[in-house]
C-alpha cells in the first residue's frame, strides 16, 4: 500500500458487502422487508437533501453533467451563489476518491465566495461507472493530467473566465501540481492540501512523526504496534494498514470517513449502484496509479519552477502525507509567489475537517489574485 492509496480501501469494501447484500445474500422475507424500509429511509433523506442544498437565486449556477474529456465522458457538478465569482476547480484525493457524491454538503459553505467544480476524474465515481472497467487501462498519471488541462480550459471558455483557480487535495495535490506546471496560463494560482511532497520519503517520514505523536501522548497501545511494523518499507500491505489506522484515529479522520460515505448514501439523486461505481473506482484507480507513483515521483519531479502563484494550507499534524515535507515543498520550490500555511488541529482532511478555516485563508490570500 501507498501513502496516496485511497483512505476508504478497507470501508469501501465493507460498505460494498453492504451496498450489495440484497444481490449476494439469501433474501428471506424479513430481509426483503428490512431493505425495502432502508430504501424507503434513503429516499425520503435523498429529497429533503435535494431541498436543503439546492442552490437559488437570479445569477446562481447548480449544474450537472457529463463533459466529453479525453476523448470519454467524465461527470462534472458546478454549483455557487453568484456565476460573477472566481470559479475553482477541486482537484480530488485517492486516487479515485470523488468528492462528488458527499460534496454538495462538503463544499456548501465556499459557494458565496467560489464558484466550485467538482470532477469525478477518469477511473472514478460516475465518470468510472459511466465507462466502466474497461477504462481502467487508460488511468494514467499523464492521461489524468490532460484531462485536467482540458477541463479547465473548458471551464475557462464555457464559464466565461479568464482563468480559474486550482486546489488539490492529496492525490490531487500531484495531479495539481502537473496542472500548474503543464498550462499556467489556465490558473490564477495553486493551492495545495494534503500536499504530497516526496513519494519516496513520505511513509518513512510519516512513521516517525506517529510514533513521537503516539510517545508524546501516552498511547501505549500506538507506540507498540508502530515499534512491531517498524518503519517502512514493508514486505506487505500489514505496517502500512498499522500507520494508516493511527494517524485516522490520531487525526479524527475515521469519524470524518464515516460521515463520507453517510452523505454520499444520502447524496440527492444518487443511488446504490453510483455508491458502488464511486467505491469500486477508488480500487481500481489506486491499482493502476499506486505503482506509477512510486515509481516515477519524487520531490524533484514535483517541486522546481512555477509559473503561477503557489499556496500550501495543511494541517499542523498531517501523518498522512506529513507537514514537515510539504512545509519543505514550498520552501524549496521557485514561484512568483508561494506561502505555506499551518492549520492548527487539522490534520490530512484538514480542507473539509476544517473547512471554514480553510475557506478563510483561500479568500483573504488567493482570491484577490483572480479578477472578474
Amino acid at each position: 500500500m501507498n501513502a496516496l492509496c485511497t483512505t476508504l480501501v478497507f470501508s469501501a469494501f465493507a460498505a460494498s458487502l453492504l451496498a450489495r447484500g440484497s444481490a449476494s445474500a439469501p433474501q428471506t422475507p424479513t430481509g426483503d422487508a428490512e431493505f425495502r424500509k432502508l430504501d424507503a429511509v434513503l429516499t425520503f433523506v435523498r429529497d429533503r437533501n435535494a431541498r436543503d442544498y439546492v442552490i437559488t437565486g437570479p445569477n446562481a449556477i447548480d449544474e450537472a453533467r457529463f463533459v466529453e474529456i479525453g476523448g470519454i465522458p467524465q461527470w462534472i457538478s458546478i454549483r455557487g451563489e453568484d456565476r460573477n465569482n472566481p470559479v475553482l476547480l477541486f482537484l480530488h484525493g485517492g486516487p479515485g476518491d470523488a468528492t462528488n457524491p458527499w460534496g454538495y454538503a462538503g463544499f456548501r459553505t465556499w459557494l458565496k465566495a467560489f464558484t466550485v467544480v467538482q470532477w469525478d476524474q477518469r477511473g472514478a465515481g460516475r465518470t468510472f461507472g459511466k465507462n466502466g472497467a474497461a477504462s481502467a487501462s487508460t488511468i494514467t498519471i499523464d492521461r489524468l493530467t490532460r484531462d485536467g488541462v482540458e477541463l479547465a480550459d473548458y471551464l475557462r471558455t464555457t464559464l466565461k473566465k479568464e482563468k480559474i483557480i486550482l486546489v488539490g487535495h492529496s492525490w490531487g495535490s500531484i495531479l495539481g501540481v502537473l496542472m500548474a506546471k503543464a498550462r499556467p496560463d489556465l490558473f490564477w494560482a495553486f493551492v495545495g492540501t494534503g500536499q504530497v511532497a516526496d513519494e519516496q520519503r513520505n511513509y518513512d517520514v510519516a512513521y516517525h512523526a506517529l510514533l513521537e505523536k503516539a510517545e508524546r501522548s501516552g498511547e501505549r497501545r500506538a507506540v507498540e504496534e508502530l515499534k512491531a511494523v517498524g518503519p517502512p518499507p514493508y514486505a506487505d500491505g500489514r505496517g502500512y494498514g498499522v500507520q494508516r489506522r493511527w494517524s485516522n484515529l490520531f487525526e479524527g479522520a475515521d469519524r470524518f470517513i464515516a460521515s463520507m460515505f453517510g452523505l454520499a448514501l444520502d447524496a440527492p439523486g444518487y443511488t446504490l449502484r453510483d455508491v458502488n461505481d464511486w467505491l469500486d473506482g477508488q480500487v481500481a484507480s489506486a491499482e493502476r496509479l499506486v505503482p506509477e507513483m512510486t515509481k516515477t515521483l519524487d520531490a524533484k519531479s514535483l517541486g522546481g519552477e512555477f509559473a503561477v502563484p503557489v499556496f500550501v494550507i495543511q494541517g499542523a499534524e498531517d501523518f498522512t502525507t506529513p507537514t514537515s515535507l510539504a512545509r519543505g515543498f514550498v520552501n524549496a520550490i521557485r514561484a512568483p509567489r508561494k506561502q505555506f500555511v499551518a492549520i492548527e488541529g487539522g490534520g490530512h482532511f484538514a480542507v473539509f475537517m476544517k473547512t471554514d478555516i480553510f475557506l478563510n485563508e483561500c479568500v483573504a490570500r488567493v482570491r484577490p489574485l483572480s479578477t472578474r
